[in-house]
C-alpha cells in the first residue's frame, strides 16, 4: 500500500510491493542463497540477517513495455536499479523517495533488480552508526508506472489565506519522455474550486513547470478537530485525448509564528507531542499500514496532537494517516548529532540538501505537516556548522514559505543558530541526564534564550525530553531504568515545559523502545533506546497512564 487515497485513474499503475521477490545477499556466509521475501521489508527482519551490513539485490519480474517508470518511496541505505541487467538509476539515502524512467521496453516479460546497500562508507555522511538502527532493504512501497509521451510528475497545491479569502498555489510539473516535439492541454481542478486549463508544447525530453493561483471556493479550515481534506486533479492531454493525470490532497490551513506563538488558523497552538522512529520488532522500519495505524491511535490514546519524525523523512503512509486524523507533524531532514568533522565530511552538504528538496517535494501538500526541521543536535555551536543551518533554512525557504522552520538543539547555552528560523527549540533532559530539578532547568535555559540569545521573543518548544525505563523492572528504590522513576522523572518534566510561561509545547521522548547501531551502543541497555512510553511491542510501561493523564488535563489550544 503506497497511499491512502487513489493517485491515479488515466496512467496505469502496478504495485509492485506486498508481493513475493527474490532475496540474496551479496556477501558473507549466505553469498548467493535465494530467500523468498516479502516487500516492502528490512532483511534484518529475515532469519540468519539480524546482523547483516553490506548489499543485498531483490529481485522479480514484471510485465510493460514502451516507456516506464519506477517510483520507489524508500531502499536504505543506497539503491541501484537495474532492468534485464542494465542499470536505470541510483539513489542515496533510505528516507526519501526516488524513480527511474526506462525506455523503450520490448512488450513482455522483464527483470527488475534492486541492489540495496546499507553499509557504512566515507562516502555516506548521513547514514552512519547512531542512536537508532540502520536498517538494509526495500523499507517502503514500489509501483510501476507504464507512461506515454508525458507524465504529470507532481502536483503542489499550497494554501494561502488573503483576507479571510482561501486561494491555493498551484504548480505542476510535466516532464516529456517522447523522442519529438508535442502540444499538450493540462486540466487541473480544485475539488471545491476554480478549474484552470492551460495549452503549451513540450520539446522532446523537455519538462515544464505550470503555475496558478486559483480561489478555493467554499471550505473549511484544516484544524485538529476537523482534519478536511480537498482533492486537486490534474489531467494532462495530448491531440488524441487524455494520456495522463494525477490526483493530490490539500488542506486549507494556516501556520504563522507571531511573537512567542504559533499559531495555527490564528489560534495560539500547545504542542502535546511524541518524537517516533519508524521502528517496530517485526518489521523493523519497514512497518505496514495496520501498524502505523496502531501507534497513531495509541499516540491519540494518550491526549497527543502532534508527531515529531525523528530523524528523517517518514512515510507517505504515515503523513497521509496524520492528514486524515488531525495529527500535527513536525518532519526534518535526514541528521542526528553530527560532530563538526561528521559535519566537514566533503558529501554533506549535497546529501543534507538533497534529502531535503526530496522532502519537500514529496511532501508538501501535506496539512498535517507544521514544521520543517533540520540537524537534530547537530554542530550549531561553531562557525562552520553556522553557514550550514543557514544554507538548509534558506533553502526550505526557497521550496517553501507556508511552514516555520527550526532544529532541535542540546547545546545548552552556546547554540549560534537561534537567529535563522522561526522556532527556537531545545532537547533537554533534566532528571535524566543532568540532576538539576526539571523546573529548574526548563525555566533557566527558556530565559537564557529570552534575554540572551538571538531566539528571544520567538516560539520556544521542547523538541525531546525523558528518562528510560526497561518494560517489567519495578523497584520500589525508584532508581533509574525503573518504571516507577521514568514514571516520576517524566511527571516533573512535562509539567516543567507545560506550565513555563511562553513555552508553546512539548514533543516527549520517545513514543516506543527502538534497536540502534550496535556500532554505536553508547551504554544503551538490551542495544535499544529504552525511552520509550511503550516498549517496542507497544506494551505499556507505567508512564503511560501519567503521560495520559497530564496531556488530557492541557488543551490543544493556549
Amino acid at each position: 500500500m503506497i497511499r491512502t487515497f487513489c493517485t491515479n485513474r488515466i496512467r496505469k499503475t502496478e504495485e509492485l510491493s506486498d508481493s513475493l521477490w527474490k532475496f540474496s545477499p551479496c556477501a558473507g556466509e549466505h553469498s548467493g542463497q535465494v530467500y523468498q521475501v516479502s516487500v516492502p521489508t528490512c532483511w534484518e527482519s529475515i532469519p540468519d540477517f539480524a546482523a547483516y551490513r553490506g548489499e543485498g539485490v531483490f529481485t522479480r519480474e514484471f510485465q510493460a513495455g514502451g516507456t516506464i517508470r519506477l517510483v520507489f518511496q524508500g531502499v536504505s541505505h543506497t539503491a541501484r536499479i537495474c532492468v534485464d541487467g542494465r542499470e536505470a538509476g541510483r539513489h542515496y539515502n533510505a528516507y526519501t523517495p526516488f524513480s527511474c524512467v526506462v525506455k523503450g521496453l520490448q512488450e513482455g516479460i522483464h527483470t527488475l533488480e534492486v541492489y540495496a546497500d546499507n553499509s557504512f562508507s566515507e562516502k555516506s555522511a548521513l547514514h552512519v552508526p547512531n542512536d537508532y538502527m540502520s536498517y538494509g532493504g526495500i523499507s517502503r512501497g514500489v509501483v510501476l508506472e507504464q507512461l506515454k509521451g508525458a507524465y504529470i510528475e507532481y502536483v503542489h497545491a499550497v494554501p494561502l489565506r488573503e483576507d479571510s479569502v482561501w486561494k491555493a498555489d498551484l504548480k505542476v510539473k510535466v516532464n516529456s519522455v517522447s523522442e519529438e516535439d508535442c502540444c499538450y492541454r493540462l486540466n487541473i481542478r480544485l475539488e471545491t474550486g476554480e478549474e484552470v486549463v492551460e495549452e503549451f508544447s513540450l520539446k522532446a525530453g523537455e519538462e515544464k513547470i505550470l503555475s496558478h493561483r486559483i480561489l478555493a471556493g467554499q471550505v473549511e479550515p484544516w484544524c485538529i478537530e476537523n482534519p478536511k481534506l480537498y482533492t486537486v486533479n490534474a489531467v494532462l492531454l495530448d491531440e488524441t485525448g487524455a494520456v495522463d493525470d494525477l490526483t493530490e490532497r490539500m488542506g486549507f490551513r494556516e501556520i504563522k509564528t507571531e511573537g512567542k506563538d504559533l499559531l495555527l488558523n490564528g489560534k495560539k497552538l500547545r504542542i502535546k507531542g511524541f518524537c517516533r522512529h519508524e521502528d517496530h520488532p517485526m518489521f523493523g522500519c519497514a512497518l505496514p499500514y495496520s501498524a502505523i495505524c496502531q501507534d497513531l491511535m495509541i499516540m491519540r490514546d494518550l491526549g497527543a496532537n502532534a508527531v515529531r519524525t525523528s530523524h528523517y523523512p517518514n512515510d507517505q503512509l504515515f503523513l497521509d494517516l496524520c492528514d486524515e486524523m488531525g495529527i500535527l507533524v513536525w518532519e526534518e531532514n535526514h541528521a542526528r548529532g553530527l560532530s563538526l568533522e561528521q559535519m566537514q565530511n566533503p558529501y554533506f552538504e549535497e546529501q543534507a540538501e538533497t534529502c531535503i528538496v526530496e522532502m519537500i517535494t514529496a511532501h508538501i501538500n501535506h496539512p498535517c505537516i507544521l514544521i520543517w526541521g533540520i540537524l537534530n543536535e547537530c554542530a550549531s555551536d561553531t562557525p562552520y556548522g553556522y553557514e550550514c543551518y543557514k544554507k538548509q533554512y534558506e533553502l526550505i525557504k526557497e521550496m517553501d514559505t507556508s511552514r516555520p522552520r527550526s532544529s532541535a538543539s542540546c547545546k545548552f547555552k552556546t547554540d549560534l543558530c537561534f537567529g535563522l528560523p522561526e522556532i527556537v527549540s531545545y532537547n533537554l533532559y533534566p532528571e535524566w541526564y543532568h540532576d538539576e530539578s526539571a523546573k529548574d532547568y526548563v525555566k533557566e535555559i527558556y530565559e537564557w534564550v529570552q534575554n540572551e540569545s538571538e531566539g528571544r521573543n520567538k516560539p520556544f518548544l521542547v523538541t525531546e525530553i525523558g528518562a528510560g525505563a526497561i518494560y517489567g523492572y519495578r523497584t520500589p528504590t525508584m532508581c533509574k531504568w525503573s518504571e516507577e522513576y521514568q514514571a516520576k522523572a517524566l511527571e516533573d518534566q512535562m509539567m516543567a515545559v507545560l506550565e513555563q510561561e511562553g513555552c508553546s509545547g512539548v514533543f516527549l521522548w520517545q513514543f516506543c523502545d527502538v534497536r540502534i547501531s550496535p556500532e554505536w551502543f553508547s551504554n544503551r541497555p538490551r542495544t535499544m533506546n529504552n525511552k520509550g512510553i511503550v516498549d517496542e511491542y507497544r506494551r505499556r510501561k507505567l508512564s503511560y497512564d501519567v503521560v495520559k493523564r497530564i496531556f488530557h488535563s492541557y488543551p490543544d489550544y493556549r
